[in-house]
Protein backbone atom coordinates (compact mmCIF):
# COMPACT_ATOMS: atom_id res chain seq x y z
CA UNK A 1 0.00 0.00 0.00
CA UNK A 2 2.77 2.36 0.80
CA UNK A 3 4.33 1.89 -2.00
CA UNK A 4 1.31 2.44 -4.29
CA UNK A 5 0.66 5.62 -2.25
CA UNK A 6 4.47 6.68 -3.47
CA UNK A 7 4.17 5.91 -6.99
CA UNK A 8 0.74 7.68 -7.17
CA UNK A 9 2.73 10.58 -5.24
CA UNK A 10 5.59 10.76 -8.23
CA UNK A 11 2.83 10.83 -11.08
CA UNK A 12 1.55 13.73 -9.73
CA UNK A 13 4.58 15.53 -9.11
CA UNK A 14 5.04 14.67 -12.82
CA UNK A 15 2.28 16.45 -13.59
CA UNK A 16 3.08 19.70 -11.35
CA UNK A 17 4.48 23.12 -13.19
CA UNK A 18 8.16 23.57 -12.05
CA UNK A 19 9.67 26.64 -10.79
CA UNK A 20 11.13 29.44 -13.42
CA UNK A 21 14.57 27.70 -14.51
CA UNK A 22 13.96 24.26 -13.39
CA UNK A 23 15.32 21.74 -16.13
CA UNK A 24 17.87 18.34 -16.84
CA UNK A 25 20.73 19.81 -18.03
CA UNK A 26 21.88 16.49 -19.17
CA UNK A 27 21.60 12.94 -19.12
CA UNK A 28 23.42 9.87 -20.16
CA UNK A 29 23.27 6.42 -19.24
CA UNK A 30 25.66 6.94 -16.65
CA UNK A 31 24.43 10.61 -15.52
CA UNK A 32 22.07 13.36 -15.18
CA UNK A 33 22.12 16.84 -14.06
CA UNK A 34 18.92 18.67 -12.80
CA UNK A 35 19.41 22.49 -12.28
CA UNK A 36 16.84 24.99 -10.99
CA UNK A 37 17.27 28.60 -10.14
CA UNK A 38 15.01 31.21 -9.13
CA UNK A 39 15.31 34.86 -7.75
CA UNK A 40 12.82 36.01 -4.25
CA UNK A 41 11.90 39.07 -2.76
CA UNK A 42 13.72 38.37 0.72
CA UNK A 43 16.76 38.86 1.75
CA UNK A 44 19.61 36.09 1.81
CA UNK A 45 19.75 35.73 5.28
CA UNK A 46 16.14 34.40 5.26
CA UNK A 47 16.13 32.44 2.52
CA UNK A 48 18.91 30.55 3.86
CA UNK A 49 17.33 30.03 7.42
CA UNK A 50 14.19 28.50 5.41
CA UNK A 51 16.29 26.36 3.11
CA UNK A 52 17.98 25.06 6.79
CA UNK A 53 14.57 23.78 7.78
CA UNK A 54 13.92 20.92 5.37
CA UNK A 55 10.94 19.57 7.53
CA UNK A 56 8.96 23.03 6.87
CA UNK A 57 9.36 23.13 2.61
CA UNK A 58 9.48 18.74 1.87
CA UNK A 59 6.28 17.22 1.23
CA UNK A 60 5.55 14.66 3.92
CA UNK A 61 4.64 12.67 0.60
CA UNK A 62 8.26 12.05 -0.24
CA UNK A 63 8.92 11.17 3.27
CA UNK A 64 9.18 7.29 4.72
CA UNK A 65 7.20 8.22 8.07
CA UNK A 66 4.80 10.37 5.96
CA UNK A 67 5.59 12.77 8.05
CA UNK A 68 7.99 15.87 6.73
CA UNK A 69 7.91 17.43 10.75
CA UNK A 70 10.05 14.22 10.90
CA UNK A 71 12.96 15.66 9.18
CA UNK A 72 16.04 17.46 10.09
CA UNK A 73 19.34 19.04 8.90
CA UNK A 74 22.31 19.62 11.17
CA UNK A 75 23.99 22.42 9.64
CA UNK A 76 28.10 21.07 9.97
CA UNK A 77 30.06 18.91 8.09
CA UNK A 78 29.60 15.42 8.54
CA UNK A 79 25.84 16.43 9.68
CA UNK A 80 22.86 14.41 9.05
CA UNK A 81 19.53 15.18 6.66
CA UNK A 82 17.87 12.79 9.04
CA UNK A 83 14.26 11.57 9.12
CA UNK A 84 13.71 9.52 12.50
CA UNK A 85 10.51 8.48 13.68
CA UNK A 86 9.02 6.22 16.46
CA UNK A 87 10.01 2.56 14.42
CA UNK A 88 12.20 4.05 11.78
CA UNK A 89 14.96 6.32 10.58
CA UNK A 90 16.74 7.19 7.69
CA UNK A 91 19.70 9.42 6.36
CA UNK A 92 18.80 11.21 3.15
CA UNK A 93 21.84 12.98 3.17
CA UNK A 94 25.42 13.58 4.45
CA UNK A 95 26.13 17.54 4.67
CA UNK A 96 29.87 17.51 2.53
CA UNK A 97 29.91 21.80 2.84
CA UNK A 98 28.60 24.72 4.77
CA UNK A 99 30.14 27.99 3.13
CA UNK A 100 29.27 31.46 3.75
CA UNK A 101 32.14 33.34 1.25
CA UNK A 102 31.46 37.07 0.47
CA UNK A 103 27.27 36.69 1.42
CA UNK A 104 27.29 33.77 -1.07
CA UNK A 105 26.12 30.75 1.29
CA UNK A 106 26.30 27.59 -0.21
CA UNK A 107 25.20 24.19 1.35
CA UNK A 108 26.27 20.72 -0.47
CA UNK A 109 25.14 17.11 0.36
CA UNK A 110 25.94 13.84 -0.46
CA UNK A 111 22.35 12.86 -1.11
CA UNK A 112 21.20 9.11 -3.02
CA UNK A 113 17.62 10.80 -2.70
CA UNK A 114 14.43 8.35 -2.45
CA UNK A 115 15.31 5.45 -5.26
CA UNK A 116 18.67 6.41 -5.86
CA UNK A 117 19.82 5.12 -2.28
CA UNK A 118 19.78 1.61 -3.38
CA UNK A 119 21.67 2.14 -6.70
CA UNK A 120 25.67 2.15 -6.28
CA UNK A 121 25.78 6.04 -7.47
CA UNK A 122 27.53 9.42 -6.83
CA UNK A 123 24.54 12.19 -6.29
CA UNK A 124 25.78 15.52 -4.83
CA UNK A 125 22.97 18.05 -3.96
CA UNK A 126 23.83 21.60 -4.00
CA UNK A 127 21.78 24.64 -2.68
CA UNK A 128 23.47 28.79 -3.08
CA UNK A 129 22.17 30.82 -1.81
CA UNK A 130 22.98 34.89 -3.16
CA UNK A 131 22.56 38.11 -3.03
CA UNK A 132 20.14 39.47 -5.79
CA UNK A 133 19.37 43.28 -6.41
CA UNK A 134 15.53 41.55 -6.00
CA UNK A 135 16.24 40.16 -2.80
CA UNK A 136 17.72 36.32 -2.71
CA UNK A 137 18.99 34.09 -5.97
CA UNK A 138 18.05 30.59 -4.68
CA UNK A 139 19.98 27.79 -7.09
CA UNK A 140 19.89 24.04 -7.00
CA UNK A 141 22.14 21.74 -8.45
CA UNK A 142 21.61 17.98 -8.37
CA UNK A 143 24.39 15.68 -10.05
CA UNK A 144 24.08 12.00 -10.58
CA UNK A 145 26.40 9.77 -11.98
CA UNK A 146 27.43 6.02 -11.75
CA UNK A 147 27.62 2.70 -13.87
CA UNK A 148 25.89 2.93 -17.27
CA UNK A 149 24.33 0.25 -16.54
CA UNK A 150 21.70 1.89 -14.29
CA UNK A 151 20.40 3.64 -17.37
CA UNK A 152 20.42 6.89 -15.32
CA UNK A 153 19.06 9.24 -18.29
CA UNK A 154 16.08 6.92 -17.82
CA UNK A 155 15.99 7.42 -14.11
CA UNK A 156 16.53 11.54 -14.29
CA UNK A 157 13.12 12.47 -15.39
CA UNK A 158 11.42 10.99 -12.15
CA UNK A 159 13.89 12.05 -10.32
CA UNK A 160 13.22 15.97 -11.68
CA UNK A 161 10.09 15.64 -11.00
CA UNK A 162 10.15 14.86 -7.39
CA UNK A 163 13.12 17.16 -6.99
CA UNK A 164 11.63 20.25 -8.56
CA UNK A 165 8.52 19.16 -6.98
CA UNK A 166 10.60 20.04 -3.75
CA UNK A 167 12.06 23.04 -4.99
CA UNK A 168 8.87 24.71 -5.92
CA UNK A 169 8.01 24.16 -2.17
CA UNK A 170 11.04 25.89 -1.19
CA UNK A 171 10.78 28.62 -3.65
CA UNK A 172 7.04 29.36 -2.04
CA UNK A 173 7.85 28.83 1.56
CA UNK A 174 10.02 31.59 1.22
CA UNK A 175 8.18 34.00 -0.96
CA UNK A 176 4.47 33.70 0.68
CA UNK A 177 5.55 31.30 4.03
CA UNK A 178 3.61 28.53 3.36
CA UNK A 179 5.07 25.43 0.75
CA UNK A 180 1.69 25.08 -0.45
Amino acid sequence: MRFAILGLATLIACTTVAPAGADVVSATPSTFVLHAEQTVPVNPAQAWTRLARVGDWWSSGHTYSGNSRNLSLDLRAGGCWCERWNGGAVEHARVLLILNRDGVRTLRLDAPLGPLQEMPVNAVLTFTVAPDPAGAKIEMTYRVSGDANLSLDQVGPGVNAVIMEQYGRLIRLVTSGSPG
